[in-house]
């Protein structure tokens, strides 16, 4: 009976071995499904034409993770396309939510929301989306609130989508410098306008990003566990042959 108890504990261990590291990496890159029931205005390097999102379904992904900033990627519906690669920084809000949240900001009747935030499930730090400075003045004055942007210049267009957090227009959105533009077109640091999260929070997601890279694969610690479990069994098999 202990033996038999033993192996199914085992067995419940190596299921879970299964399932765990798949939970771990959409936690990771934080892969979210949106869809849009508008056009929405999207920052970032996006593919020719594609500056306005049409109304549909897309993906959201963490592309790249730095302890200050952060590489967003949205991508088509069956994520075959990637539409556009987004700088953005963590800001904190006071309470979580169990579903994803999008802000936006304001636009006149007739024109596109433009998008501001991603907020992730159960998170209380979220990603601040950073525009080209020209049109972050802009949106600053018709929305009346401070806009990230960064005074970097950029290719806003590319004519094949970004595929590698190695590809030059990325490694130039993780060295771009971020300052924030208010209503008045005044220039201001980023922490005056964004709150960034706990210390101990940006120290958890470096870690993560360090221990599960986006091309890891659960196959090695699934085999690690079976192994335990099968040797475990053979083990307590031995053991209850010469009890009896």
């Amino acid at each position: 009976m202990k033996y038999k108890t033993v192996v199914t504990v085992c067995c419940i261990a190596f299921a879970s071995a299964l399932l765990a590291p798949s939970l771990r990496a959409d936690d990771w890159n934080r892969k979210t499904k949106i869809t849009f029931s508008q056009p929405v205005e999207i920052p970032g390097v996006h593919l020719a034409g594609y500056g306005v999102l049409p109304a549909g379904t897309y993906w959201f992904k963490i592309l790249d993770s730095q302890s200050d900033r952060h590489i967003v990627q949205i991508f088509s519906q069956d994520e075959l396309t990637v539409y556009a690669t987004i700088l953005a920084i963590p800001n904190y809000r006071l309470t979580a939510t169990d579903k994803t949240v999008m802000t936006f900001r304001e636009r006149p009747a007739g024109q596109p929301e433009a998008l501001r935030a991603w907020f992730y499930p159960g998170r209380n730090w979220g990603e601040e989306f950073v525009y080209p400075k020209a049109r972050a003045i802009e949106l600053a004055k018709i929305t009346n609130t401070p806009v990230l942007y960064t005074p970097m210049e950029i290719p806003l267009e590319v004519a094949e989508p970004i595929k590698s957090a190695d590809e030059p227009v990325v490694l130039q959105l993780k060295q771009a410098p971020i300052m924030a533009i208010k209503p008045t077109g005044d220039e201001v640091q980023v922490a005056e306008v964004v709150t960034p999260p706990p210390a101990e929070a940006e120290v958890a997601t470096t870690e993560a990003a360090s221990t599960l890279p986006k091309t890891a694969s659960p196959f090695p610690l699934i085999a690690l566990f079976g192994l335990l479990a099968l040797g475990g069994a053979f083990t307590l098999r031995a053991v209850a042959s010469r009890v009896q």
